[in-house]
């Protein structure tokens, strides 16, 4: 039995011992197909916290970039991996924009939008299942450093994602610590193109679990590059510099220093469009205005409000 097996076979076993019995208790018996594929991502998740508290816990230990002193801001940053990896705020779309998504899809296809699938370019190659999902992969880490670059560049987008930079002390639980607003624009984008594209549920599912295991450990509090395939696959080295004051993250706007390093799995983006900053160095990572003592939340809650807050200062403006 493969790992593709082995993993159907957790979720099927999952699903009808735990998730199914809660949903014909809750009166949910009609949307056990969506209750299924929640049943992949909660697995998906679990597996994922897994490997951070062995893998990638163990590499903190074993060459930290700096002390964590900020214990309780590490903690909320759990709290939003918990949120995301264990498929909350992914149920929560199942249940919302999803099926907005898939209708305004639907009438797309009727009103004449033509079908299109990756697999489909080249029959007999990008059909093979390893092929189609590089491809996939490399399709949606495009739109994920253009998604970036917005975060950046517009500044009520900024107000939003400048949550996710307000931590200081980054570790590995620091990926997912996002404005929900923010979340749910970007994720909202993927689920269109995926749609668009005709991505296969199980090769989307891949995708965002290989993504997100990346960018944990990009954000990883350890001091490590990877040498010359540094060009190759974004570095927790590489990654920092993005978050360093008055370097890698600044605002695109007048008098800004643009931003680096923007790519999410592969350099590439960056090198094509010369954003790649390569740099042994170690800078303190945060907003440059957190120096002057600018808030930006200390709890998971006080960061959601205080984000509405900058969103609506900036909108005004």
């Amino acid at each position: 039995m493969g790992p593709v097996d082995l993993f159907l076979a957790a979720q099927e076993w999952l699903f009808e011992h735990a998730v199914q019995p809660l949903m014909f208790h809750g009166g949910l018996g009609n949307l056990l197909a969506e209750g299924y594929r929640a049943t992949g991502w909660l697995l998906v998740g679990l597996l994922q916290i897994g490997v951070l508290l062995t893998v990638f816990g163990a590499l903190e230990r074993w060459r930290p970039v700096e002390a964590v002193t900020d214990r309780r801001g590490v903690r909320t940053d759990v709290i939003y991996t918990l949120i995301h990896r264990l498929g909350l705020l992914r149920v929560a779309l199942f249940f919302t924009l999803d099926p907005l998504w898939d209708t305004a899809i639907g009438q797309l296809r009727v009103a004449g939008l033509p079908s299109f699938a990756l697999d489909d370019l080249w029959p007999g190659v990008t059909d093979v299942a390893w092929v189609s999902f590089v491809l996939y992969l490399l399709l949606f880490d495009l739109v994920d450093y253009a998604l970036h670059r917005g975060q950046h560049a517009f500044g009520w987008w900024w107000q939003l994602h400048a949550v996710h930079h307000s931590q200081r002390q980054m570790t590995m639980w620091t990926d997912n610590r996002n404005h929900l607003l923010d979340d749910i624009l970007r994720d909202s984008v993927f689920v269109l193109v995926a749609l668009l594209v005709g991505v296969p549920p199980g090769q989307f599912v891949a995708i965002v679990a290989c993504t997100q295991l990346v960018e944990s450990l990009s954000h990883a509090n350890v001091r490590l590059s990877f040498g010359p395939f540094e060009r190759v696959l974004v570095s927790p080295r590489y990654h920092r510099l993005h978050h360093a004051i008055g370097l890698g993250h600044e605002s695109a706007g007048p008098g800004s220093l643009g931003g680096h390093n923007f790519a999410i799995l592969f350099p590439l983006w960056d090198l094509v469009f010369r954003t790649a900053r390569f740099e042994a160095r170690t800078e303190p990572t945060g907003i440059r205005d957190q120096l002057d003592g600018r808030d930006y939340g200390r709890g998971f809650w006080a960061q959601q409000w205080l984000g509405l807050v900058r969103l609506a200062g900036a909108l005004r403006r």
